[in-house]
């Protein structure tokens, strides 16, 4: 395309086609050609060439209806699998422009965007962090920190630790857990926290209080305050381990971990 502008511009000086031929060379007949078309408008070669169908054609264009009719009938189908059927009715090419061709054809399906969402106190993230903080003396330090939040009301609490050891982990989790059942607004939304804290705990936590809400839909409120209790007073090891206990006993209920745990309270019931 550039060659052609030059052609075009030698012409507009008023050379002399067969001096143009030569200073650009170009042959002959092609200065005449230039001569006779339209000027260039752009230099992008590649648009140009696709507009005026320059270059021989490529191949893979004479199975596009065969590529079009398959991912009607199979849109997931690999590309892969496509080339085999294809290469099956003749095609010769190479693999690289069938695939361009077949991902120019694929229908495209826009993922839905889901968000995540729960009711208040349903659900609370946690980790550990560091920063490194710079004193007026010039001295540097790695501080260590540990943050909880509720997932509805991106309600934040932020402890210093001095670690990032379990030891760190259990003390400073409870005290966040504590913090945060105080800070949400309304029975509902406590209990609901309170729930999500024991499920935290694993599987075991989860088979056990789904067993007590199946058991007790109306009164299982009352076992998950006890249990978080607990939770609060013996930490989540020993918590777990009366659970997978009942779990094995088939036992359900507070009454029976706290037994277990040989706590003073005592309930007159126990969720069979």
């Amino acid at each position: 395309m550039l060659k052609r502008h030059e052609v075009e511009i030698l012409l507009k000086a008023g050379h002399a086609k067969t001096e143009v031929a030569r200073l650009s060379g170009v042959s002959l007949r092609s200065v005449k050609r230039i001569a006779e078309e339209h000027p260039v408008g752009h230099v992008d070669d590649v648009a140009e060439r696709r507009k005026r169908q320059i270059g021989r054609p490529s191949t893979v264009v004479t199975f596009r209806k065969q590529v079009v009719e398959i991912l009607q009938e199979a849109p997931d189908l690999a590309t892969l699998e496509i080339l085999r059927r294809v290469r099956e009715s003749g095609y010769r090419g190479g693999k690289t422009w069938l695939y361009a061709l077949v991902a120019s054809l694929r229908p495209k399906v826009a993922k839905p965007l889901v968000r995540f969402e729960g009711l208040p106190g349903e659900f609370s993230q946690h980790d550990f962090g560091q920063v490194e903080v710079e004193f007026r003396d010039g001295t540097r330090e790695r501080i260590h920190f540990f943050a909880s939040r509720l997932k509805y009301s991106r309600l934040v609490r932020v402890s210093l630790v001095k670690d990032e050891r379990v030891e760190s982990l259990v003390r400073t989790l409870a005290e966040h857990r504590a913090a945060m059942v105080a800070a949400v607004s309304g029975k509902r939304g406590k209990r609901y926290l309170k729930r999500q804290q024991l499920l935290e705990l694993g599987e075991p936590a989860i088979r056990y209080l789904t067993e007590i809400v199946h058991r007790r839909p109306r009164q299982w409120f009352e076992d998950v305050d006890r249990l978080h209790q607990i939770l609060q007073s013996h930490g989540p090891d020993v918590l777990r381990r009366a659970m997978e206990e009942g779990l094995k006993q088939q036992i359900f209920g507070a009454f029976y971990v706290e037994r277990s745990l040989q706590a003073e309270l005592s309930f007159p019931q126990v969720v069979q």
